[in-house]
């Protein structure tokens, strides 16, 4: 049986189990001074854009490379996984690339698959990794041959040190709504200018279509390459990436979204490529996955039980962790579903002092105040999340724009964790400043480009402990 599959199972059945602790929790869930914003979105269903949209757009040409993206190809921050997808016929494997004051292109060759899904035959799948690049520099590479050779560029990040400055995008469950182009568009447009995306799960949602049509993952990676291009996403998968299909005799978890999404798993040790780390400036970044065995002596336990340790916070003074499910969640969308995992690994969080961890899954945005919950257990019956300066702050930012449209319905009265709430689409963005200091700020896509609706200056866990608090304490 696949692990990732096993872990469902696991969940599923720890679940039914948490349904009681669900019920003994709720009577102390008491009322804070969180915020649930004033502000009012017209409830509209989310409407999928027109296939003939721009933002779908075949690049002309015979065989011209589409769907181009890239992330960061090791554990350091001087590679780059360029992905790009031929229809026609394989095409060339290769990346020519060069510095920006460089005069010399250099090549690098790739490797391409494909796959079949039911009764879809993917077209040709590239990937190809960009090694040993210079630090801070822009460099354009280019996919394709001939008269469809088509260009971009990117950055590479700072040399990882404690006091580099860096931007994070933020974005989740995305889809290919017009409400996921305005969220993107909003992302663009925001004068904080991101440098890469941390992007929390749930990509193309092809499996909300009949025979999880295939075609969507297709016209999702047209619709986003205009940012995917041009800087690396560090992607997550979420549940809609699955893609476990017995009824169409699709058995094997996660095969469009590995087949397609590359990301450097083997650099931080793991044996799968839906956990892993990075570096990146002055941030070491965790990628877990809400839906592969995660209990104990499980790989996915054993590699984090391993990593958290190795984290070095005076290179590395900002850690951020990046899972599906969140593991605080005041909606009652998905209520709880991330408790097996918090109750496994919360107790090290804390322990290692993460600063942020940020999940999608529902459909709205919600930040928490420092809080934990390692005192809680069945016999005990402490319930209760408190305030922890050691813990991380849980932001939920699956508010993309997918078509399943927002989640609206809140619990009430707010809990006492949840210092800000609300039900639109947008994106955030984090901006490192140095080791002690960074600006955290959401942006629902109805506003002005540069306007604010949620912020907070994040206080690092190990080299400025103090109080960040944004509500009246508990």
């Amino acid at each position: 049986m696949d692990a990732p599959l096993s872990g469902l199972r696991c969940v599923t059945s720890a679940f039914l189990v948490l349904v009681t602790m669900m019920v003994l929790c709720a009577p102390v869930l008491c009322g804070g001074a969180g915020i649930t914003s004033s502000f009012v979105r017209k409830v509209e269903k989310s409407v999928d854009m027109p296939l003939h949209s721009d933002v779908f757009r075949v690049p002309s040409g015979y065989n011209a490379p589409q769907q181009v993206h890239i992330t960061q190809g090791d554990h350091e921050g001087k590679a780059m996984i360029v992905s790009w997808v031929t229809v026609d016929e394989p095409g060339s494997n290769t990346v020519l690339y060069w510095s920006e004051n460089g005069h010399k292109k250099k090549e690098a060759k790739g490797k391409m698959n494909t796959y079949k899904f039911s009764n879809y035959t993917s077209g040709y799948i590239h990937h190809c990794t960009i090694r040993n690049l210079e630090y801070n520099t822009k460099y354009y590479y280019e996919v394709g041959v001939g008269q469809t050779r088509r260009t971009f560029w990117f950055l590479t990040p700072p040399e990882v040190g404690p006091d580099v400055p860096y931007t994070f995008g933020l974005i989740g469950d995305l889809g290919q709504t017009f409400d996921s182009n305005s969220t993107l568009t909003h992302y663009e447009s925001n004068p904080t200018k991101g440098q890469a995306v941390l992007f929390a799960g749930d990509l193309s949602y092809a499996d909300s279509y009949p025979n999880h049509d295939n075609v969507r993952w297709d016209t999702w990676g047209r619709f986003v390459e205009r940012s995917t291009a041009y800087q690396p996403w560090i992607w997550t998968a979420g549940n809609h990436e699955i893609d476990f299909a017995p009824e169409i005799g699709e058995t094997k978890p996660f095969k469009p979204y590995t087949h397609r999404y590359r990301v450097p798993y083997r650099s931080s040790g793991s044996t799968s490529p839906l956990w892993y780390s990075i570096k990146r400036a002055s941030a070491h970044i965790i990628v877990l996955s809400s839906y592969s065995a995660y209990g104990k002596y499980t790989p996915q336990y054993q590699w984090l039980e391993e990593e958290l340790p190795k984290v070095n916070r005076s290179e590395t003074p900002w850690l951020i962790v990046l899972v599906h499910s969140p593991w605080y969640n005041s909606y009652n969308y998905h209520y709880m579903e991330g408790e097996t995992m918090r109750v496994m690994y919360e107790p090290w969080f804390v322990q290692f002092k993460v600063d942020l961890v940020f999940a999608g899954h529902v459909h709205a945005y919600e930040r928490s105040e420092r809080i934990s919950n390692v005192g809680y257990n069945i016999l005990n019956g402490k319930c209760t999340p408190i305030r922890d300066q050691s813990a991380p702050v849980y932001i939920t930012i699956g508010d993309g724009g997918n078509l399943e449209g927002l989640a609206t319905n809140m619990s009430e009265p707010q809990p006492e964790y949840s210092a800000f709430r609300e039900a639109s689409f947008g994106h955030a963005t984090l901006a490192i400043h140095n080791r002690t200091h960074a600006y955290y700020s959401w942006h629902r896509n109805q506003d002005g480009f540069a306007v604010t609706a949620d912020s907070m200056w994040v206080s690092n866990r190990v080299w400025h402990p103090i109080d960040d608090s944004t509500t009246i304490k508990m």
